[in-house]
């Protein structure tokens, strides 16, 4: 068996992994990454967030050249469109390989050892890593491990057949005649509103009284109008059965039992951390629930031993991964940077670094997209030292000449009545999710809502909306 020793091994070639492995590197640490079964990039590159957006980019493109058709729009008339959903997976397909070349090429540049193969842990820092060309043994000074989640497969609904979960639905070769979704998360509507647009009669069954339940009810109230306008079934507060003979069985609100039709059936019930299957439990680690409990500094109880991305906990978004990827790769390393002060009130003098994030922004990428950056109303609900500011995107001049106006969009300002602290920001319009990162900075910065209104932002833009939104709290906007 061959034998290796290395500075730092990974667990895991995920955002969280490969980055951490890019910058391990890039530091000069010799780090050998392990590979699993997602292949590089992991969930995210390969089945997740970068297969799912090409996907809801062709569907949004095949439903404009729909409404074209017939009597036209905006002044323009095509024939009508079809729809080779081979054609666009194989696209879609062609990106994720281009990605994954590129993560190839970058984890060379920074000399770090890629194996691909399934590790076991015998210990905290020894694994031996199953390859084609045989086993290896491994032993590392530290170790990350990075392997990621998988979706929540239902008891009474495995996946198998046309029972699907989103890796399934992003290499589907046709548009299914029906698909029923059942959970009305993130996933699941993104997911059934890009079949929707591609043709597919989409229903929806969701637990919960109404869609996206932890977002308030005036961020979500335009994606429900878009799935009620555009003919979705939606069956809230019910309850999924079993499937059989091309029928799904589920109990509704009231407590009936009925039968939907369906060709797909696509559980989106949420994703658990990936814990099972490599030996985890040969290594010591203590456990928080399902998840790799670990500090502010991403590190485990056991010495040496640090956990990053969805093994640790929600949020489960992939840019939470990259960043304590790129955090422990400098800890490892010995980097110590200065802060430089800020509204948080940190010191100029050098201090370890700690994955301390203000807020980490979230988007849905939905019909019309919504971002959540820092508190929103439900946060605050029973507060009287908090000021909340809504500008409608209908007020701007840029979202109606892109017809992001109309569907009730809007960015929303929460900030401290007392000095002005910028608290949270959500957003939800066509195209709002570009405006996530200047969310996420002004709140990094501890800006105050004098921080935004004084910014000069550019005509015309979506981004005026949030300065709008400032200038409101403030008592004073211009556009309303």
């Amino acid at each position: 068996m061959q034998q290796i020793k290395t500075k730092v091994l990974i667990i895991g070639a995920g955002t969280g992994g490969y980055v951490a492995g890019i910058r391990c590197g890039q530091l000069g640490l010799d780090t050998v990454l392990v590979d699993g079964s997602d292949g590089l990039g992991g969930t995210c590159l390969n089945v997740g967030c970068i297969p799912s957006k090409a996907i809801i980019h062709a569907a949004g493109k095949y439903e404009t050249v729909l409404k074209a058709a017939g009597d036209g729009t905006l002044g323009i008339t095509a024939s009508e469109p079809a729809i080779d959903l081979s054609k666009t997976v194989a696209w879609k397909d062609g990106i994720v390989k281009k990605l994954n070349n590129g993560v190839a090429a970058l984890l060379k540049k920074s000399k770090v050892k890629v194996i691909k193969g399934w590790a076991t842990f015998a210990d905290a820092k020894t694994c031996t890593v199953v390859t084609d060309e045989g086993d290896i043994k491994i032993t590392a000074e530290h170790v990350i491990l990075a392997t990621g989640s998988e979706p929540v497969e239902l008891p009474f609904l495995p996946f198998g057949g046309d029972v699907i979960s989103s890796t399934e639905a992003l290499s589907l070769d046709a548009v299914p005649g029906k698909l029923v979704v059942v959970g009305g998360g993130y996933i699941g509507l993104e997911l059934g509103i890009a079949f929707r647009k591609l043709g597919a009669q989409v229903a929806i069954v969701e637990m919960a009284d109404r869609i996206l339940p932890l977002y308030d009810k005036a961020l979500t109230d335009p994606v429900m109008k878009w799935l009620t306008n555009h003919g979705v079934e939606m069956h809230l507060g019910a309850r999924a059965g079993g499937f059989g003979d091309g029928k799904l069985s589920i109990t509704t609100k009231d407590g009936e039992p009925l039968q939907l039709d369906a060709d797909k059936v696509l559980v989106t019930v949420g994703r658990r951390p990936r814990t099972k299957g490599w030996g985890l439990e040969n290594m010591g680690v203590t456990m928080a629930g399902p998840f790799v409990k670990t500090d502010d500094r991403c590190a485990t109880n056991m010495k040496n031993v640090w956990a990053v991305g969805d093994l640790t906990g929600e949020p489960m978004l992939a840019h939470k991964g990259s960043a304590q990827g790129e955090i422990v790769a400098e800890i490892i390393a010995g980097r110590e940077r200065a802060q430089a002060a800020s509204g948080r009130g940190a010191s100029d003098s050098a201090q370890e670094k700690r994955f301390d994030p203000v807020t980490i922004a979230a988007v849905c990428f939905t019909e019309p997209e919504i971002v959540s950056a820092g508190l929103g109303p439900l946060d605050v609900e029973g507060r009287d030292d908090v000021i909340q500011s809504v500008f409608p995107l209908a007020a701007i001049g840029r979202a109606l000449a892109i017809e992001a106006g109309e569907d009730g969009g809007f960015v929303r300002v929460l900030a401290s009545k007392s000095d002005h602290r910028i608290l949270g920001v959500q957003a939800v319009g066509q195209h709002v999710a570009e405006l996530s990162n200047s969310f996420a900075q002004m709140l990094e910065m501890g800006a105050v809502l004098e921080d935004v209104a004084g910014v000069i932002h550019v005509h015309p833009t979506l981004g005026e909306a949030f300065h709008e939104a400032t200038l409101r709290a403030l008592g004073h906007a211009i556009h309303i």
